[in-house]
Formats: C-alpha cells, sequence, structure tokens
C-alpha cells in the first residue's frame, strides 16, 4: 500500500492524518496469472493500482479477434476512466498475463476521500492527466512504425515487461502475427 502512498505524493501533498485514511479506504487484493479482473459489459466501480504483476487491457474486434491494446505494470492506476466515471458498461477486458497484487479504491471510497481531503480531487486529476498522457504516448507512435520499429521500441521502452508477457499477447499488442513476431525476434535478438 506504501507504494500507492508514494505514488500519490508525487502529485500532491497528503499529511499522515490523510495517508491514514486513504490506507482505510483502500483494500489489498490479489489475481491468479490468466484470470479478467474486468469484463466487457460490466460497468466498472472501482480503480487499482498495481504493486506486483503485468495486467493487460484487451477487446474482441467484430471479426471476434482478441487484441491486446496495452499493457500495465507495477506502480500504475488503472481504471476504465469514462466508464468508471460514466457508470456505463465497459468495452474492454482487463486481464492478469502474471499473478497480480493491487490495492482497489471503490468509487464510494473515491467520492468519500474527495469530501474529505482538501487537495484530493486535484491530485487525482493529476494522476488521471498522466495516465491518459501515459496511454497516448503507448498508443500513437505505433501508427506510423513499421512492426520491427513497433518491437525493438516496446524492448526499448518496457524492458522489465519483455520476457514476462506471453509471446501470443505481445504480437498481438504489435499488430502482427506470432510468426511474424518470432521472426522479427530472431532477427533483433
Amino acid at each position: 500500500m506504501d507504494q500507492m502512498i508514494d505514488y500519490l505524493l508525487q502529485f500532491g501533498q497528503l499529511n499522515q492524518h490523510q495517508i491514514d485514511l486513504i490506507k482505510s479506504k483502500a483494500l489489498l487484493k490479489s489475481i491468479e496469472k490468466d484470470a479478467y479482473y474486468q469484463e466487457a459489459g460490466k460497468i466498472p466501480k472501482e480503480v487499482i493500482f498495481l504493486i506486483k504483476g503485468i495486467m493487460r487491457v484487451c477487446y474482441y474486434n467484430k471479426n471476434g479477434d482478441e487484441i491486446t491494446k496495452y499493457f500495465l505494470d507495477e506502480g500504475h492506476f488503472i481504471a476504465d476512466i469514462h466508464n468508471f466515471n460514466q457508470g456505463t458498461p465497459s468495452t474492454e477486458y482487463l486481464q492478469a498475463i502474471t499473478d497480480c497484487e493491487y490495492v482497489v479504491l471503490s468509487k464510494r471510497s473515491l467520492e468519500e476521500l474527495s469530501l474529505t481531503i482538501i487537495g484530493w480531487d486535484a491530485i487525482i486529476s493529476k494522476v488521471t492527466a498522466k495516465g491518459l498522457a501515459d496511454k497516448i504516448n503507448r498508443i500513437s507512435p505505433m501508427m506510423a512504425e513499421d512492426a520491427k520499429e513497433r518491437y525493438q521500441n516496446f524492448l526499448r521502452d518496457f524492458p522489465t515487461m519483455a520476457n514476462r508477457i506471453p509471446l501470443s499477447y505481445l504480437a498481438s499488442y504489435l499488430g502482427i502475427t506470432q510468426s511474424s513476431l518470432s521472426r522479427i525476434r530472431r532477427g533483433v535478438i
């Protein structure tokens, strides 16, 4: 839980009483590899902070193909923020691709913290802005790169994730087949 508090402190000041209040509202949970934390069609009711492991956001396209949108590892908040805020069903899945441990903050807990901690909304706004910027920076450059560049940039940007992600998920994320990824890896590694 201290990892989450340290992360929040990057975005604003919190005194010990406020930190204790946040900790009292948070729950520590775990999920096994391959299990789905969130499924499409369900309304997100929590925000999580990943302490250990890797999760992926994925969806099914109109042909029924599973597409990996992006990966998240330790030290990140994870939320389907639009659907969470709107109270509408998600269109994406969130799956643990390793065993994961995370901190949960429910919607109600976040609302209570907002009413109790002066400056909480500003902290959450900054956390959300950083998360959205990270998401854009993860996805946008890939549009102009070829498959080899996408793979090399993934290795550069996420060196600790590369060996922890199944090749099928990585290929889906890169927008290529698993056999193409294998050929690229033989030429790059």
